[in-house]
């Protein structure tokens, strides 16, 4: 019913009781009588809106769970832009040190200043943990020094005259120099580091050359505080630009199996961006008023900060082999299936993938799927095969609840205790996490935790789930589940 329905029928009502008025009169009725004619119009037409009123709405439709769409970027696609990266960082560094070998070095005692910095960041360089950055390698130092040599205009009052050419020369000389240890010992980073480093420092050194004061735009913005705010802007791009790559790198080297998405790579780096690109520009800032002196004191802080990285790589190692062997007292005991707790753990991480979970999420996800039946410690008799299904619901949820107390105790974050509370929830209420671990559960309760199950046991066990994505199993993740499993089944 639209917005004017009820005024169109309050006007008839009160047109049918002008008419009933009218009746009554040319009866010969008193006028008397009137008043009740009228009444019984209005009446009528009160009724009519009552109706109307109390009348079922159409119920509306709910809206369809789609998984949320990927950029359009295939693995072909990005492979052949990270073919463009590479031979234009070649073309790059080469161009670089033929023009700094034939000009010479520019102010050399501050080039080879920031060409140690980024040799040390180098060195230092930390491979993060699944849960802080998908397993891949960070060295804040050198992105920021060579960012900030990048950008630095000026030197004690005297522009700087280096160039891009240098730039892109010493951070690359800085760069390789750093790394020859970790070459040596074969934990050297992917080739794309160091292509995304020399495109980075080059487009920042052209965009830093177009500010100076001898540049078009130098003129209009002038020294002060619109000057740093155009160097931060630069940075951020620049960084932004780094990050974007190494996102499209990541799809490449995926390849078409469990590809990830941008999206997710880029969410794994929300602080990284702005204190690369902070420190950037400190470096220039500093470098330029207080000379090369200033360049210890203004990258101390990320050093630390890698620091601090190394040291929890341990902590977490230790923290997973613990929750391993907790994950293993509900088979020891009997109440579940051997290796049951690690079939789901390893089948819920590639759903995840597939729905685009990346670093910590998906580490959560393997740590609710390692601990999710730890609340059958408390049944007196075991549940035949650890299937809980079966039970009813209130013992469901005390399983649960009883399992997700357990977990946090161990003190893993919040979200893995509150994935294994919610087991016994109807899924629209479950975040995702718990929801692809009930569902891949119950996929491995179904075909009994076989990885050679027919074709014949897998369509089964997921119909049987596609028929209960009324209440316990999200059709989303049941479509991803079927996906991996037919990938796993076509290898």
């Amino acid at each position: 019913m639209t917005r004017r329905a009820p005024l169109r029928l309050l006007a008839h009502g009160f047109v049918s009781a002008g008419f009933a008025s009218a009746r009554l009169w040319a009866r010969g009725l008193s006028p008397v009588r009137l008043p009740a004619g009228c009444l019984a119009a209005v009446r009528c037409l009160v009724h009519r809106l009552s109706s109307v009123r109390s009348a079922p709405r159409p119920a509306r439709r709910r809206p369809r769970l789609v998984p949320p769409s990927p950029w359009a970027l295939s693995a072909g696609s990005a492979a052949r832009l990270l073919a463009v990266v590479y031979g234009a960082a070649a073309l790059l560094v080469a161009c670089a040190l033929y023009l700094t070998l034939a000009r010479g070095l520019v102010r050399p005692g501050v080039a080879v200043a920031f060409g140690l910095v980024v040799a040390v960041g180098e060195l230092a360089r930390v491979r993060l943990s699944e849960a802080d950055g998908g397993g891949r390698t960070t060295g804040l130092v050198p992105g920021a020094a060579a960012l900030g040599y990048a950008l630095l205009g000026a030197v004690d009052g005297a522009p700087a005259g280096h160039g891009p050419a240098q730039a892109v020369a010493v951070t690359c000389v800085g760069s390789l120099v750093g790394l020859l240890p970790h070459v040596a010992l074969g934990q050297a980073p992917p080739p794309h580091a160091a292509a995304r480093l020399a495109l980075g420092v080059g487009g920042a050194a052209l965009c830093c050359e177009a500010l100076c004061a001898s540049g078009v735009l130098g003129r209009l913005v002038g020294p002060g505080a619109l000057f740093a705010l155009c160097l931060l802007a630069v940075a951020l791009l620049t960084a932004g630009a780094d990050a974007c790559l190494a996102a499209v790198t990541a799809v490449a080297e995926a390849g078409d199996g469990h590809r990830p998405r941008p999206r997710g790579q880029l969410r794994a780096r929300p602080a990284t961006v702005p204190a690369v690109a902070a420190t950037a520009v400190l470096l220039a800032l500093a470098v330029g008023t207080a000379g090369s002196w200033a360049l210890p004191a203004c990258c101390a802080p990320l050093l630390l900060t890698q620091f601090v990285l190394r040291r929890r790589a341990p902590v977490r190692a230790t923290h997973r082999r613990t929750l391993a062997s907790l994950a293993r007292a509900p088979e020891v005991a009997g109440c579940t299936p051997c290796g049951h707790a690690r079939r789901v753990a390893d089948l819920s991480r590639a759903v995840g993938r597939e729905l685009g979970l990346t670093g910590g999420e998906l580490t959560a996800l393997e740590y609710a799927a390692l601990t999710h039946d730890i609340g059958q410690l408390s049944l007196t008799d075991p549940v035949p095969g650890g299937a809980t299904a079966a039970l009813e619901p209130g013992r469901q949820r005390r399983i649960a609840l009883l399992g997700g107390a357990v977990v946090r105790q161990t003190g893993v974050r919040w979200r893995v205790a509150s994935a294994v509370e919610a087991q016994a929830d109807p899924y629209r209420e479950q975040c995702v996490t718990a929801r692809v671990v009930r569902t891949v559960n119950a996929y491995d309760d179904l075909t009994a935790g076989s990885h050679t199950a027919g074709p014949s046991a897998r369509e089964r066990a997921l119909r049987t789930l596609r028929t209960a994505t009324g209440r316990d199993h999200e059709p989303r993740v049941v479509e991803a589940l079927s996906r991996v499993v037919s990938r796993a089944a076509d290898v």
